[in-house]
């Protein structure tokens, strides 16, 4: 590559650094191939050949990280939160039973370095790898002025498939559905304005040990999001699903109810829902009430499905046997509440 430009690069922007970039990312973005990829890393669109499908429904999703990053920032690790970046997107795209085939994604950073942006990178492959979808293309953009030189912003677009015929919708819910919980890994990527909040997340709060969590507190609250596409797909061989909700920001009370529709509501027993500790550390801390706290937060349920409960142990059994400890968590009653948490 000749090009060059010695004026651009005193004006911030380093364009030989975006080549090396390329370079240090190509191998992690061919171990994503699947079949139906169809074009080469560098080209000016990502080409996929759909295949196999006789009246195929295209899904898409957009997301991005959100504040999370300011934690990825001030630990100064970037190898993880790729994966964040693609779970936000596919975990939405699964929910109407779409698989998801490609992913691109977006980076904006003030400073552009290619060992930082080869570990971005290297996170949305692993995502990617893990949910079986490739990463096809994206752009790297170098923005001095717009962002500090240390920082960047993460965004990304999936794009799935599934037969008309197979689309899911709510409408299927019925009144003593049951509700299962398939467990989150963490905060996933919501609710981190609250977080920073609540710790001194620019200072040294991030490096102290925390007992009840068994790690330090930045690595606690820097886990990547879980990936729930391949469980939900063995889910669906296994048992009769309707209807699936992705716990993103809005927690149970925003998001539950998308997955029910009008006249039916959602009945949760508190007591069954297994909270992970950073939630019990987070509540405390800042003292949080737990209405809010369910309004915000997963509360380490990552994503819920309903299905009939005679396919109830058939569906815990394929979630299991998948990687996710599944349980039951609640039922489908006849109400206009929304949601009911009790």
């Amino acid at each position: 590559m000749k090009s060059s430009s010695k004026s651009y690069a005193e004006a911030g922007v380093d364009i030989t650094a975006g080549y090396e970039a390329v370079k240090r990312i190509k191998e992690h973005v061919k171990r994503t191939n699947i079949p139906g990829t169809a074009s080469e890393l560098g080209g000016f669109g990502g080409a996929f050949e759909l295949m196999g499908y006789k009246e195929p429904v295209l899904v898409s999703g957009t997301d991005g990280v959100g504040t999370k990053l300011k934690l990825a920032f001030r630990m100064d690790k970037h190898d993880t939160i790729g994966v964040d970046c693609v779970a936000m997107c596919v975990n939405d795209v699964v929910c109407s039973g779409a698989a998801p085939i490609f992913f691109l994604d977006y980076i904006a950073t003030g400073k552009l370095i290619p060992e930082r942006i080869e570990q971005i990178v290297k996170g949305v492959a692993d995502g990617c790898v893990e949910s079986g979808c490739a990463l096809i293309g994206g752009e790297t953009a170098e923005m001095p002025g717009f962002y500090p030189e240390n920082e960047y912003d993460l965004a990304g677009f999936a794009v799935g498939v599934v037969e008309k015929s197979k689309m899911m919708s709510n409408d299927n819910v019925k009144e003593g559905d049951v509700i299962i919980a398939m467990p989150s890994s963490g905060v996933h990527s919501n609710g981190f304005s609250l977080v920073r909040k609540i710790f001194d997340v620019d200072g040294g709060e991030l490096d102290e040990f925390v007992p009840e969590l068994n790690m330090k507190l930045g690595e606690a609250l820097l886990v990547p999001t879980r990936l729930y596409v391949k469980p939900v797909m063995a889910l669906r061989k296994a048992a009769e699903v309707h209807s699936l909700a992705h716990i993103t920001g809005g927690g149970f009370y925003e998001n539950i109810p998308r997955a029910i529709p009008e006249g039916l509501t959602a009945k949760v027993c508190r007591g069954s829902v297994r909270v992970l500790p950073i939630f019990d550390y987070i509540a405390k801390r800042g003292n949080i009430p737990e209405r809010d706290m369910f309004n915000t937060f997963n509360m380490g349920v990552g994503m819920i499905a309903t299905v009939p409960a005679k396919d109830l142990d058939a569906a815990v059994a394929a979630l299991k046997e998948a990687g996710v400890d599944a349980y039951a968590v609640g039922e489908v009653i006849a109400s206009d509440e929304g949601v009911i948490v009790c």
